[in-house]
């Protein structure tokens, strides 16, 4: 099942079920808690606008995670998952803006698809056999980077570059995990302006879901709701020769094999 986060004509946020049959779609108001116990209605859901299908307790992600995007990047293949966050303020809407930060100014803002995991069920300590038991579902994240920030301003440290607002946009549904039984088996692109910048597979990952989440489990409590941002691919911006960032009026596409589309416009910030 595909399910997804809106707000109604009046602003309240709901979820529903996303059915699609014979080249229309549907979507079905969900009544309950979609962490726990919920059921799909045959009311019709009153979708104003789109929202992130998560509205995440925390957003974990992993850096350096692809073979060839760690060869892209001259760095070594790490020994363990190489951990960094994003505030849950930096979420973003499906459709809605990415913005190029001016008041702390960045130059070098680039794309980063990434399969993102969502996690269903609190759990610590999981072992890599049954780590899938705890996911909800998969959606399609962009981890956008500010690489200024992230190599050159940000205190050795990368959370600055990847924590602006807007820079973890998610959606555009969350497919639940029962329709994608091998998250390391699809294939993950990100297109800008209608060129394919990266085109690569999941079964790239050094570190694949399972041992993601028992290592992010290891004497940490995950919660319902946390986002797994799992790591991108070669092909991203800082890599090519000429270098390629976002820049105002620009469309960026993160497509994932089985679950769909996650589009952005690019804008610069008000300042």
């Amino acid at each position: 099942m595909k399910i997804i986060r809106f707000a109604d004509s009046q602003g309240a946020v709901h979820y529903a079920s996303r059915q699609t049959a014979g080249g229309s779609t549907k979507d079905l108001l969900i009544e309950g808690d979609i962490y726990g116990e919920y059921r799909v209605t045959d009311k019709v859901a009153d979708v104003a606008k789109l929202l992130a299908p998560v509205d995440p307790r925390a957003i974990l992600c992993i850096g350096l995670n692809y073979r060839k995007h760690a060869e892209e990047g001259k760095a070594p293949i790490p020994k363990f998952p190489v951990l960094f966050m994003k505030s849950p303020g930096a979420v973003q809407n499906p459709g809605d803006p990415i913005v190029l930060p001016k008041k702390l100014l960045s130059t070098q803002v680039d794309y980063e698809c990434e399969l993102a995991v969502i996690i269903g069920k609190q759990c610590k300590n999981v072992a890599k056999a049954n780590a899938l038991d705890y996911v909800l579902g998969y959606t399609c994240g962009n981890d956008v980077s500010a690489r200024d920030w992230q190599k050159d301003f940000g205190g050795s440290q990368w959370c600055r570059g990847k924590t602006f607002d807007t820079f973890a946009p998610l959606g555009p549904v969350l497919v639940l995990k029962d329709e994608i039984p091998n998250p390391n088996a699809l294939n993950i692109k990100t297109i800008l302006n209608g060129e394919t910048m990266q085109d690569w597979s999941t079964n790239d990952m050094i570190f694949d879901v399972p041992t993601l989440i028992e290592f992010l489990s290891g004497s940490t409590t995950l919660l319902p709701g946390t986002v797994i941002m799992t790591g991108t691919p070669h092909g991203v911006g800082v890599a090519r020769d000429p270098k390629v960032f976002l820049k105002h009026g620009d469309s960026i596409t993160v497509e994932i094999e089985k679950i769909g589309q996650l589009t952005n416009p690019v804008v610069d910030e008000a300042v």
